[in-house]
């Protein structure tokens, strides 16, 4: 025992070949599928914890696998779809109109099973953890639409663009609903 001790001092890379130690690397390759420019105003951020239990049945097997899943729903504007500023300066006021609140993103930032077993014909494969994955993403989109994240997403952009805007004694009116695209038309007001 001492002399493994004093080899493992001496030299720590020999630990590296001893049979009960391991050692773990990793790789990547990073590859950019698209690039674009993006206009959106995340408006909200809300964690979300679920419980998704997945199972699939073949040939009579069962394989069955409890997830808790944690993420972060971002909501927001997509103001590439179009907004309009209406400005009166004679009533002194502004009336902004956007497009509806959305879903913008989802994070998933945990993602820990608990009970995993496998069928007797229908063993665990790479593309169920993957179906997995967008099981517990859709979850959580479904437990904050529950939740009322998109209202809640609506009410902080009232917010904040009426602070922002208001000045000099304008007032400001934030709607929400359809807005003329002018870009499609080429008509510019």
């Amino acid at each position: 025992m001492l002399l493994a001790v004093g080899v493992t001092r001496v030299a720590p890379s020999v630990r590296e070949l001893l049979p009960w130690t391991g050692a773990t690397t990793v790789t990547h390759d990073v590859v950019v599928e698209r690039m674009r420019a993006v206009a959106k105003l995340v408006t909200s951020e809300t964690t979300v914890r679920d419980v998704v239990i997945y199972q699939n049945r073949r040939l009579g097997s069962t394989k069955r696998s409890l997830i808790v899943v944690t993420g972060k729903v971002l909501a927001g504007i997509d103001l590439d779809r179009g907004t309009e500023v209406e400005v009166n300066h004679a009533d002194r006021s502004v009336v902004v109109t956007l497009p509806r609140a959305g879903v913008q993103g989802v994070e998933v930032t945990h993602l820990r099973t608990y009970d995993e077993q496998s069928g007797l014909w229908n063993p665990f494969r790479p593309a169920d953890r993957d179906t997995i994955y967008q099981l517990a993403r859709q979850q959580l989109v479904s437990s904050a639409g529950e939740l009322g994240v998109v209202r809640h997403a609506e009410e902080s952009a009232r917010r904040l663009l009426e602070s922002l805007i208001s000045a000099d004694g304008y007032t400001v009116k934030v709607v929400f609903g359809r807005v003329a695209q002018h870009r499609e038309t080429g008509d510019e007001r």
